[in-house]
């Protein structure tokens, strides 16, 4: 069975000696976020994921959840309950919210590492909570005060969960096509009647309350997504004054039987006239959804690194024990009958592809979450501007690179084990299944690229791209004579300029012809995260060589960026190929051919 530890150094390191978040949080107005408080937070963190979630995520995967046809109620695996008891009870749900509502008013950085650590020690378990954190975010902005009121205490304490629910049976990304419909019939109240699915966590034994966030069309909406509004739909009915009242009119019809996550409920649900309150404007659905989305796509992308960082620590162990073949420059272990795998090449490019993506998407999920952090609480109108900004160009790229490297991360852990890799004992084939749902959930990889190069990029007037480019300029030039990192400045300078030729040469072409987009989208999406994780691992290794941390940690850092630069760099000559082979290999072929 696999097992987990928190990693809390290289957390820490993160977060004070890379991003020097103490500054950071006081300039914030977060007064009480010291470092020894945040590493208190973490140790505990540490201990219950470990401890509490992670004995948790076998029989999360072996038992699954079970609904109850005549009730519509779901049962969750054994014990997934009483842990959300204790997570609740420690105040874990209202970490980062705002004390006004009840939470603790923590930073939203200090949230991402709680995430990282919930994730890796079970997925499944996860997304129970995952999505009351977007809820609250999109009531926070976009609720009426009396809606804040009513839902945000009983959510940020944990009594009640929140779910989104976009998808429909017959629409998933464009949802200009849903036809759940909204009824008038009092004030800003309506009769919510659709089908959604693929509902996380839309049904359960949890809480006493679920709390549904629903897009849907009033009579005289629009035709298209300007045309959809949003709707606060509870399973129980909530007065105004926030009395509970009758069950409403919705029902979980169905679970999905799925390939991974089996601990996490995926649901069916049925509204068929159910009360509901209009959230923000009519019709302008859309940008309050796009609140709990963009919340929960980070969110996803921190499953892809806690997936990664556990296959990673399971793997290295199992390399450090299994006995197979004598090294190839001659016996490392003479006193044992072979050597450990770990000696062997091959095995120790798949162990670093792991360590160097992993611990590179580390410090792009805790700059996201600095950057919204700025966002939110910076005093100059312009800093939160740009911080916004910058963090929505890096969310399409934080998501899909970050799962899409679990994919490629838990497959080279597994194939560590060799046959031992697809039994089931072992738990690595779970950590392989799950992590293949995260390119999927929460918009997949082509939706995120296409968001990236499109409305981040195209329409925006690449303004991301020269925000992160200004960060690169920045670091090069400040530490162009530092020995520590004299070998990477180079690259990273020349991958700097070849991103932003790159982005002009898709651009122009885009211009006299739409497909160009379309045709480099992913290729320019994975470039980008390449490129950014270049970034932080300069950085991390002018960090190692100025902090306290001791010789080893530091001689890993500088040996993983020196792997990072040699190894998987390269990877974007393939993927600027691709992109300036532009559409005309894809569009070309007619659709009849597809067949030929």
């Amino acid at each position: 069975m696999s097992s987990y530890r928190a990693p809390l150094k290289d957390i820490r390191f993160a977060l004070y000696d890379v991003l020097d978040v103490e500054p950071l949080f006081a300039r914030l107005g977060f007064a009480d976020a010291s470092q020894e408080l945040v590493d208190a937070v973490l140790e505990e963190a540490g201990r219950f994921t470990t401890t509490v979630l992670a004995p948790l995520n076998r029989v999360g995967d072996e038992v699954g959840c079970t609904l109850d046809t005549a009730t519509a109620e779901v049962t969750t695996p054994p014990g997934f309950k009483e842990a959300y008891t204790q997570f609740a009870e420690g105040g874990w749900t209202g970490l980062t919210a705002a004390p006004e509502f009840g939470g603790q008013g923590l930073p939203h950085t200090v949230g991402v590492p709680l995430g990282e650590m919930i994730n890796a020690a079970n997925l499944a378990w996860g997304n129970f909570p995952l999505l009351s954190h977007g809820a609250i975010e999109a009531l926070k902005f976009h609720g009426q005060p009396w809606q804040q009121e009513v839902f945000l205490k009983p959510l940020v304490e944990g009594r009640w969960t929140g779910t989104m629910c976009l998808t429909e049976p017959h629409c998933g990304t464009d949802l200009g096509l849903l036809r759940t419909r909204a009824e008038p019939f009092g004030e800003d109240t309506y009769a919510i009647t659709g089908t959604k699915i693929f509902i996380t966590a839309g049904e359960h034994n949890f809480t006493d309350n679920i709390v549904h966030l629903v897009l849907a069309k009033l009579p005289d909406a629009p035709a298209g997504p300007k045309g959809i509004s949003l709707f606060v739909v509870p399973k129980f009915q909530v007065a105004r004054d926030g009395t509970v009242g009758a069950r409403n009119a919705l029902r979980c019809g169905s679970i999905e039987h799925k390939m991974g996550i089996k601990g996490s409920v995926t649901c069916v649900m049925n509204f068929d006239g159910a009360l509901g309150y209009l959230v923000g404007a009519p019709h302008k659905g859309l940008q309050a959804m796009f609140t709990m989305m963009n919340t929960a796509r980070l969110g996803v992308g921190l499953q892809g690194i806690g997936l990664s960082e556990r296959a990673y620590q399971n793997a290295l162990a199992y390399a450090r024990e299994r006995l197979q073949t004598r090294s190839l420059s001659g016996a490392k272990f003479p006193e044992k009958p072979a050597d450990p795998i770990l000696v062997h090449p091959d095995v120790r490019r798949m162990l670093l592809s792991i360590k160097s993506l992993t611990e590179g998407a580390r410090l792009l999920a805790l700059h996201a979450g600095t950057l919204i952090d700025i966002a939110h609480h910076a005093d100059d109108a312009a800093e939160r501007e740009q911080a916004d900004t910058l963090v929505g160009f890096l969310t399409p790229i934080s998501k899909a690179c970050q799962t899409e490297w679990s994919i490629e991360n838990t497959y080279n852990a597994l194939q560590c084990f060799g046959g031992h890799g697809y039994i089931h004992e072992h738990g690595m084939e779970q950590l392989a299944r799950d992590a293949r749902i995260t390119t999927l959930y929460e918009g997949t990889t082509g939706i995120q690229s296409l968001d990236l190069i499109g409305r981040k990029t195209a329409a925006s007037g690449a303004a991301g791209l020269k925000l992160f480019l200004g960060l690169i300029e920045q670091f090069t030039r400040a530490h162009e004579g530092d020995a520590a990192a004299a070998e990477f400045i180079a690259p990273l300078r020349e991958k700097a300029a070849e991103w932003g030729a790159l982005t002009q040469d898709v651009l122009q072409r885009a211009a006299s012809n739409p497909e160009e987009l379309g045709a480099a989208s992913t290729d320019y999406l994975f470039y980008s995260g390449y490129v950014v994780l270049a970034y932080w691992w300069a950085r991390s290794v002018v960090a190692a060589q100025a902090s306290n941390q001791d010789a080893a940690f530091k001689q890993a850092k500088l040996e993983t960026a020196r792997f990072y630069f040699a190894r998987i760099l390269p990877r974007t000559l393939a993927h600027a190929a691709a992109i300036r082979a532009g559409a005309e290999s894809l569009m070309a072929m007619d659709d009849a051919r597809f067949d030929a």
